[in-house]
């Protein structure tokens, strides 16, 4: 049968309907408002006031003369059920009770057993072959007493259908030959008048035959059957075999039954007669009420079920809650004996039910899946040929009604299936599975053959329900007052609407109508909008023009943000296939930009000043040191930079362009901030007699700066300048990039870093006087005091001090004031310094000073690192301060310590060598050195040779005060004289292994005129002689070879890596000219000089180590 959605022609896909969208959208330009879809008018589910009479009483009859016992889930009690009736049918008392009365005294209807033999199972075996041929009379019996009278009494008879029911009234079923378990499905209809006085009787019997002897032992298979062939003998020919009986009362059934009753009566030979199942139905014919007898059960039916659901609709209503199919017990009962009395099929009432439920949907509001359970009935009992021609013509017509009105839903699902009702999605979902089950159905395909595809009709109704949507959208925000200005606030709320639906489209309605039809709806309303969006966007911005206001401009911009979150939700140009109207929309914008970057410069500037002018300079917290505008001015740094990313301009040489004038406002906020918080400070500190408050705001100055500093330094990857080079790479020159934005960047950042070195400069200079102030004081301490304790006022202070400004200063601006302070310090001890190197006590007090400062400004970590307190100066300084501070006992060993390490380290053999065994002797306490030979000595004498002698001197002279120096015997013009000489010195082990304790090989060149010259000295460190405790003593004591050595030009071989006394300690003395060879000078030997003496050039080159006298118990 035709419906009127009848579409032949096949849709192409959605995403290639581009080409066909553009052409609607010329239809929309001179026909805006597009012709809307003819609404679907929903069947009326009221009843005229005459229909509604004559259900009424059809009700109250069916209640009135109801039979059987109540089901276990309906109400028994026809009071309840009569009230339940006056209130579906909202009556009022008097007009029910006239009713009822009417109905009372209507002709009772013809009462009926409708009863159906199924089958038996395990009935007796009579015949030969162990089978039977079971056949049963069944009837009903009139006139039978109470409870335990006849029927009971007679159970036990075998004839009681034969005997007691006459044989007009006697009904029989079909016999079924040689089985134990017959089946039969046959149904009798059995009249009774009264049920209490009525009974059920069923006889079952075997049919037998007339068989000749012959025959009978041809079926013989055991003893029984030979049993049976006698006891056979001895009956009557052609009698029946009772096989049980059945007798029930009529008063104890229910409406409806079907149930296996056991067969009686049972006997010690018969104890298990078998079962036999029957249905039993109790049904009225020749009703006397008026439908009826005017109309077909069926539709009686339909309307009494129709009525009876929209009030049960309606009370859940008005409750505020929803049916979810569910029929009270009165209602299901009243439904249940009519639908009994009139004997109609379980096909016809899931028909009735589904006309009933489909009619009620287009009007009312249940869940459209209570329709699922009556689809699922028909599907499963469907046969045409079961229902009339104007049956199967209904039936057609609420299919196209529901399919109809299912459509239009669909059509308006954004308004009547709204995301803000939270069943919204399964209440969609439940109307597409209810029209998919149905369109599924074969009733459906059998009397609508010509209807289209679901799909199809779904996808036509959601195009043109979104097209309709989008015009109503537009009409609500239609603005009330003309102007381009409150024009541009209506397109942005629609844009806005328009963009919300597609995320809702997205996120829950696609993947509902994939799911149900396989149809993709985001893409088709994408399109759909994009093309009604794109026009009357272009037609705003076309009607603005180039003149911007500020206002304008910020509605142009919100519009513009508000189609670039619409474009992105479209496919990628990859899944494309054409071309869509909001490509390159941009070009629309293109003169509101300059308003926008004014605008964002403007609102930012202002916003400073506002933050700066409120600041009152004090750190938000312990742990955060700036001030409240530090924080907005980084908020508003942070909005400028998401203002960028939101604009992106597409095209790459105008999103370059506009990058760098976001970056050029950004520095130029930054420069300005630095002069307006400093003039902030200079106001709130004007007045101020609290010098350490004017230092509080100074700190917060500077800690704000740092992190403006910060900020700024963010901004690459804020406004993703990598991104933005590759865009741009080709278009710009080489170098362009780099010359623009990062070039404005390090400019911003130089002028902040010299902004913070200034007030960081200005912080120091405060405490650089103070620390001044403690040096010299130091100094000026009576000597009494100890130096530890005399220094306790600079630390003090500088804990104190730097204490104060770590709590007050961020770590890096505080990182700095202490490299300044420990550059001032250092630069105050090194002038201090040289002025007291005639007072040992005041460079004791310096060394200490510096050694207690490097640990303070070292801070276990916390403060500089020693890279940066070991500075040259530090070095210098404090290699100085230890000299002086030292004893001459001291330098005199930091001597020999360097001279040893000068040993050490000289592998040249140019100014001669000399070979020398030493051991000590444990056991003696005595110390023996074998001077073996000398070698390579230079020339010294005018004859070019030399007359070589060793002295030999335990150093220091302090240490070994008893022993005299040796020499060893004198050789004439030998410059490779071989000594071969011993000498002992007796002394103890333990000054052996002092530091600095050493044998003093001097190589002389003997003169006798003049003074002895100097050929070279050698140093053995005592420490590594053999046999000292500690060392093993060796079997042979092996030889040393010692380079001769001589002292460094300046006079201080510690130049050379060493450590040792600087001016005023004088050692040594210069060389020759030539490479390392010293020139001839005369020099006289001083012998005695046990306190500390040396050799001292007579031309002032190796000087003497000056003694120095302290008191005892000073340092």
């Amino acid at each position: 049968m035709a419906t009127p959605f009848s579409h032949p022609q096949r849709r192409p896909p959605l995403l290639r309907q581009a080409i066909k969208i553009r052409r609607r959208r010329a239809e929309d330009v001179h026909n805006p408002l597009p012709r809307k879809a003819r609404e679907v008018e929903p069947p009326s589910h009221h009843f005229s006031p005459e229909e509604r009479t004559l259900l009424y009483e059809e009700a109250l009859y069916t209640v009135l003369h109801r039979l059987g016992q109540p089901e276990p889930n309906h109400v028994a009690e026809s009071s309840e059920l009569l009230r339940y009736l006056q209130e579906a049918f909202q009556l009022e008392p008097e007009e029910h009770q006239r009713m009822l009365q009417q109905a009372l005294e209507l002709e009772k209807p013809m009462f009926f057993l409708k009863a159906t033999v199924k089958q038996a199972k395990g009935i007796l075996g009579k015949d030969v072959s162990g089978f039977s041929d079971p056949y049963c009379l069944l009837g009903i019996e009139q006139g039978v007493g109470v409870p335990g009278g006849s029927p009971g009494a007679r159970q036990r008879q075998k004839a009681v259908v034969r005997d007691t029911i006459p044989e007009e009234q006697t009904h029989r079923t079909q016999v079924v030959t040689q089985t134990l378990n017959p089946v039969w499905d046959e149904t009798f209809i059995l009249e009774f008048k009264d049920i209490a006085n009525a009974s059920f009787h069923l006889d079952m019997w075997d049919l037998d035959t007339v068989e000749s002897v012959r025959q009978k032992l041809g079926e013989l298979t055991d003893l029984h059957g030979l049993r049976r062939i006698l006891k056979e003998v001895r009956k009557d020919k052609g009698q029946d075999d009772f096989l049980g009986n059945l007798v029930l009362r009529l008063q104890d059934l229910r409406c409806r039954e079907d149930q296996w009753y056991p067969l009686g009566p049972c006997t010690e030979t018969y104890p298990d007669r078998g079962q036999c199942h029957l249905q039993f139905q109790f049904i009225h014919k020749r009703r006397a009420t008026r439908a009826s007898r005017s109309q077909p059960s069926y539709t009686v039916h339909l309307h009494l079920l129709q009525q009876l659901v929209s009030h049960e609709v309606t009370r859940h209503q008005a409750g505020s809650t929803s049916w979810d199919g569910t029929l009270s017990p009165q209602a299901a009962t009243i439904l249940f004996l009519h639908a009994t009395q009139k004997d109609l099929s379980d096909f016809h009432q899931s028909m009735a039910q589904w006309l009933a439920y489909s009619r009620l949907y287009q009007s009312l509001e249940f869940p459209s899946s209570c329709l699922l359970h009556p689809i699922t009935s028909i599907e499963y009992q469907w046969i045409q040929g079961r229902l009339k021609e104007e049956q199967l013509e209904e039936l057609a017509t609420s299919f196209g009604s529901l399919l109809a009105y299912g459509l239009s839903l669909i059509r308006r699902f954004r308004s009547v299936f709204p995301l803000s009702v939270a069943d919204s999605p399964v209440r969609l979902q439940s109307l597409l599975r209810v029209l998919v089950q149905m369109c599924k159905m074969k009733a459906f395909g059998e009397l609508c053959p010509d209807s289209s595809p679901l799909p199809h009709l779904v996808t036509e109704a959601l195009r043109t329900g979104t097209v309709e949507w989008f015009h109503l959208k537009q009409q609500h925000h239609q603005p009330m007052v003309q102007g381009l200005l409150e024009a541009g606030k209506a397109l942005l709320r629609l844009v806005q609407d328009v963009t919300g639906d597609l995320h809702q489209c997205q996120r829950t309605w696609n993947k509902i109508f994939r799911n149900a039809l396989k149809i993709d709806l985001f893409p088709m309303a994408f399109l759909e909008l994009q093309w009604l969006v794109a026009k009357r966007v272009q037609d705003y911005t076309a009607a603005v023009g180039g003149q911007v206001s500020p206002e304008m401009g910020d509605t142009l911009f919100q519009l513009y943000i508000s189609l670039k979150e619409f474009c992105q939700l479209g496919p990628d140009l990859s899944e494309r296939e054409g071309v869509l109207a909001l490509d390159g929309f941009h070009r629309w914008f293109q003169p509101a930009i300059p308003s926008w970057l004014q605008k964002t410069y403007s609102v930012a500037l202002a916003r400073v000043q506002r933050a700066v002018q409120m600041d009152q300079l004090v750190p938000l917290g312990e742990l955060t040191k700036h001030s409240t505008s530090a924080v907005d001015l980084s908020t508003c740094f942070a909005q400028i930079s998401h203002t960028a990313r939101q604009l992106d301009w597409p095209n790459p040489e105008e999103a370059f362009m506009i990058t760098v004038k976001f970056v050029e406002d950004t520095c130029r906020l930054a420069l300005v901030y630095c002069s307006l918080i400093k003039a902030r400070a200079r106001e709130l500190s004007a007045g101020q007699k609290d010098q350490g408050q004017a230092a509080n705001m100074l700190c917060v100055v500077v800690n704000n700066m740092e992190q403006l500093r910060l900020v700024i330094g963010k901004l690459p990857t804020q406004l993703a300048w990598e991104a933005l080079e590759q865009r741009v790479g080709a278009m710009l020159e080489q170098g362009q990039l780099q010359h623009t934005l990062h070039a404005q960047l390090q400019g911003a950042l130089a002028g902040l870093g010299h902004e913070i070195r200034t007030g960081v400069r200005t912080l120091a200079e405060q405490l650089e006087v103070g620390i001044a102030k403690h040096i010299q004081k130091l100094l000026s301490i009576r000597e009494s005091i100890l130096p530890e304790d005399a220094i306790l006022p600079l630390m003090k202070f500088l804990e104190v001090e730097l204490c104060y400004m770590n709590t007050n200063l961020v770590q890096e601006n505080f990182s700095s004031l202490l490299t300044l302070l420990w550059t001032h310090t250092l630069t105050v001890l090194a002038e201090v310094a040289p002025s007291q190197r005639s007072s040992p006590l005041a460079a004791n007090r310096l060394k200490i000073a510096l050694q207690n400062l490097e640990i303070c400004f070292h801070a276990e970590g916390c403060g500089l690192p020693p890279e940066a307190l070991h500075t040259a100066t530090f070095q210098a300084l404090q290699r100085d301060l230890a000299l002086q501070a030292a004893s001459s006992r001291e330098l005199i060993q930091k001597y020999f310590c360097s001279r040893l390490k000068q040993q050490a380290e000289t592998t040249s053999e140019e100014l001669g060598v000399v070979t020398v065994k030493a051991s000590y002797q444990a056991s003696e306490q005595k110390l023996r050195v074998e001077l073996l030979s000398a070698s390579s000595l230079l020339p010294l004498d005018s004859n070019g040779s030399s007359d070589p002698f060793v002295q030999l001197t335990l150093e220091p002279r302090h240490v070994f005060p008893e022993l005299a120096p040796r020499e060893t015997q004198k050789h004439k013009k030998d410059l490779h004289p071989l000594f071969d000489e011993t000498f002992d010195f007796l002394v103890p082990a333990e000054p052996c292994q002092k530091e600095g304790a050493c044998l003093l090989l001097t190589v002389l060149d003997h003169d006798t005129l003049g003074a002895d010259d100097l050929e070279g000295e050698a140093f053995l460190p005592l420490c590594s002689v053999p046999g000292l405790p500690g060392s093993e003593e060796p079997e042979e004591v092996p030889q040393t070879r010692l380079p001769l050595t001589y002292p460094a030009p300046s006079g201080r071989p510690w130049d050379k890596g060493g450590a040792g006394p600087s001016t005023g300690c004088r050692v040594g003395g210069p060389v020759g000219a030539r490479a390392g060879r010293p020139q001839k000078s005369k020099v006289r030997v001083r012998k005695g000089l046990l306190g500390g003496g040396s050799w001292r050039n007579q031309h002032g080159g190796f000087g003497l180590i000056r003694r120095r006298e302290f008191k005892p118990g000073k340092v």
